[in-house]
């Protein structure tokens, strides 16, 4: 499995702590810089608001299987729960499109730490990604 990055992300948050449980409980906002190689990629972004966010977890736990989510006391199986610790450390977020600038998109609700690698970027449709 060959696994690149195709950007980095630019954010407020520079630990684990500094961050919001969930990004859309924020309105910080975050820029993410798409490499150069893939910038034609970016082709018609402005046409939606909303895109999921996939980046790369570089500084999560990746031997743990059980973690206590905040504000329990219980351990859960880490599939169970959306921890940044897990095996492989994939995250998904769904941000609004703030301003688009070249290869820079700024955007809000994205919960990544400063400095995460960018994995991909996909549209969010209301239509097929809401059950």
């Amino acid at each position: 499995m060959k696994l690149k990055p195709i950007g980095i992300i630019n954010s407020p948050y520079k630990k684990r702590e500094d961050a919001p449980r969930q990004g859309r409980y924020s309105d910080e906002i975050s820029e993410i810089t798409v490499f150069d190689e893939y910038v034609e990629g970016l082709q018609d972004i402005e046409h939606k608001k909303h895109y999921y966010i996939f980046y790369w977890l570089d500084k999560a736990d990746r031997d743990k299987l059980k973690e206590i989510p905040p504000g329990k006391t219980e351990e859960k199986g880490v599939f169970s729960i959306r921890s940044p610790v897990r095996p492989n450390p994939i995250a998904m977020c769904l941000v609004e499109i703030v301003k688009i600038e070249g290869n820079k998109l700024t955007v809000k609700w994205l919960d990544a730490l400063d400095g995460s690698p960018l994995i991909d970027i996909k549209p969010f449709w209301a239509e097929t990604d809401c059950i």
